[in-house]
């Protein structure tokens, strides 16, 4: 074979990996909204690559709706195995946290589609109602465009996005605070936290507020939720202390004299607070905050969820 032979297949390769790279960021998006996983949804843009490097030259002419069909049903397949592994959870399982930048802030569709209280909602959907809710609403695909992808009649497909986006629309929290505002409680609930203010954090906190925590049998954490602001007042002060802290960062190995860190960064597109120690990130708690008040407390605490932050 001449040099041009394989000058040829090394310009395909190019080409291949090229277009591929195009399209990676929405791949990882669909699989992520999918999964509430960012290492499954690493994992499945991956298989993703795999099955495109194996495409004979002309066998696909839309390379974008090729790779987000495959994309989607491997995601399906992969949540209709993690459910059940998630059944026998310890714990609350809550979606893996992950940093983002201003981009997604500045889109309220993409911010609100990551949003951890969000996810915890689609974790209630069935894969395929998921699916269907995640191009639909999230990607803006057509029904005729998701039947195609999931090789489903279009009228079935409109179903599936009926009853998705009404189980969604009755459980998802209403968020009626700017992004501002929410950061600035985010701030002013760290620091009475930090100064062990109980009576500062029980203005912040409302009546009936819930804590949610996900250890995942790996750091102590509660296992049920936490309900009131007096019983989530006292928690938060009890892990926020000296000793709690000290007692926590032991758990996980962390060496004596090592002190932790606190700060408010963006995570899931919304302000959460993020716990770092000895260089690592230990926790992220994110808050919703309604009328003015925290509402629900998310704590990721579990150490294999924490390598996206």
């Amino acid at each position: 074979m001449g040099m041009s032979h394989y000058g040829g297949v090394a310009r395909l390769e190019v080409m291949r990996v090229e277009t591929f790279l195009e399209h990676r960021e929405i791949l990882v998006g669909v699989a992520y909204r999918i999964l509430g996983s960012a290492v499954d949804a690493e994992d499945i843009v991956q298989e993703a690559w795999v099955r495109w490097s194996e495409v004979a030259e002309g066998e696909v002419l839309d390379a974008r709706a090729f790779l987000v069909r495959v994309t989607t049903n491997l995601a399906i397949d992969r949540l209709r195995r993690l459910k059940v592994r998630r059944e026998s959870y310890v714990g609350d399982w809550l979606p893996e946290p992950v940093s983002t930048g201003p981009e997604v802030a500045e889109s309220a569709e993409l911010a609100d589609s990551v949003e951890l209280a969000m996810l915890v909602v689609l974790e209630t959907l069935s894969p395929l109602e998921r699916a269907v809710f995640v191009l639909r609403e999230v990607f803006g695909y057509s029904h005729a465009e998701i039947a195609e992808v999931l090789g489903r009649a279009e009228p079935a497909v409109r179903q599936l996005a009926r009853r998705a986006r009404e189980h969604v629309r009755e459980r998802r929290p209403r968020f009626d605070v700017d992004r501002r505002e929410r950061r600035e409680v985010t701030e002013r609930f760290i620091g009475a936290c930090a100064g062990g203010d109980l009576s500062g954090l029980m203005e912040l906190l409302a009546k009936d507020v819930t804590l949610v925590s996900d250890g995942g049998g790996k750091v102590r954490a509660p296992r049920r939720m936490l309900v009131g602001a007096d019983h989530v007042g006292r928690f938060l002060l009890a892990i926020a202390s000296k000793s709690g802290v000290e007692s926590y960062l032991a758990r996980l190995g962390v060496p004596d004299g090592v002190w932790f860190e606190a700060e408010v960064s963006d995570v899931n597109g919304a302000p959460a607070l993020v716990f770092t120690a000895a260089g690592s990130v230990f926790a992220v708690m994110s808050l919703v905050v309604v009328d003015g008040r925290v509402a629900t407390v998310y704590l990721m605490a579990n150490p294999e969820k924490m390598s996206h932050v």
